[in-house]
């Protein structure tokens, strides 16, 4: 038997929803653009894209900015390279527990652990900007 219809859980970029949410946060900010595209059909992809977007998007210019102060202060510069270390960290648990959450709940939309309720409105209206 062959259908003219694919399944509901697939977008059309051919993988299924929780394939697409899980990749949405594989690389950060960088596959979130990705799949805020890609995944433009499914409302709960594209809300886990602008999500990482929003969340990956902030520790990278967080980072940025302390490294910048950081060098311009010299050996206060230590403190600020240990607050990225700080940051790096928080983002990189934050990731791993994003990850899990999006398995377990099939890609079904979930905010992001600790940080969720910060970032869902934000990814929110990036979600709804692309359509």
């Amino acid at each position: 038997m062959t259908s003219s219809q694919p399944p509901t859980n697939q977008p059309q970029s051919g993988l299924d929803k929780k394939t697409s949410a899980i990749l949405s946060y594989a690389l950060g900010w960088l596959t979130g653009i990705i799949f805020l595209f890609v995944g433009k059909n499914d409302p709960d992809v594209k809300f886990h894209a602008s999500q990482s977007i929003v969340f990956f998007g902030a520790v990278s210019v967080l980072n940025i900015v302390l490294s910048i102060v950081g060098s311009l202060l010299g050996v206060l510069g230590i403190i600020f390279s240990l607050a990225g270390l700080a940051v790096a960290v928080f983002a990189v648990v934050v990731w791993i527990m994003a990850l899990v959450q999006t398995n377990n709940t099939g890609g079904v939309r979930a905010e992001l652990p600790i940080v969720g309720r910060f970032t869902a409105p934000y990814a929110d209206q990036l979600a709804n900007s692309i359509k």
